[in-house]
């Protein structure tokens, strides 16, 4: 189920409807007038190069986007910063230890699965760890800049530009 489609209020348990409120159509619930929220999920990413200055991407082998590529990442947790969910999923997904170098950006997509998602990325320098798909991957890869493949997340190719920028600026 999606977070849109919930019908009645998490607080009182009663039933849920559409009204006008704070400047804008809501799902109100009809007993204790709360009104039900439906905010962006906060993800992060890291974008990970190694001493040939190519960048690491995913596929997923997963829905969303399964088969498709991505940079490594996904949602926050409720007791972690940003810095920290990108760094857990970076190791969960590609058996990888880094630590964050630099904020990359934040951008906002949204989903058909998730509603709206705003990713945070970090520029990661790998410490430690042995590159292994696992997690939502089923194959992990280093491309160039220049033959990067079809990215599946409008956000991804967002942060990726943004790191290419800070690049040039760097050099």
């Amino acid at each position: 189920m999606k977070r849109t489609d919930v019908k009645y209020c998490p607080y009182c348990g009663s039933e849920l409807e559409m009204k006008y409120a704070e400047g804008r159509e809501r799902k109100v619930c009809k007993e204790c007038r709360s009104i039900y929220y439906i905010n962006p999920l906060p993800a992060a990413t890291s974008l990970v190069l190694n001493d040939k200055n190519q960048l690491l991407l995913g596929r997923r082998g997963v829905e969303p986007a399964k088969g498709q590529w991505c940079l490594p990442g996904g949602f926050v947790e409720i007791d972690e910063s940003m810095e920290t969910a990108a760094l857990r999923e970076l190791k969960e997904e590609t058996g990888l230890i880094g630590k964050p170098l630099s904020f990359v950006g934040c951008t906002y997509q949204s989903s058909n699965f998730y509603g709206g998602v705003i990713i945070f990325g970090y520029s990661v320098e790998i410490i430690q760890g042995e590159m292994k798909a696992g997690d939502d991957m089923e194959d992990l890869k280093y491309y160039d800049f220049d033959s990067l493949p079809p990215v599946a997340f409008d956000a991804h190719i967002y942060l990726i530009n943004q790191l290419k920028l800070q690049l040039m600026c760097d050099s």
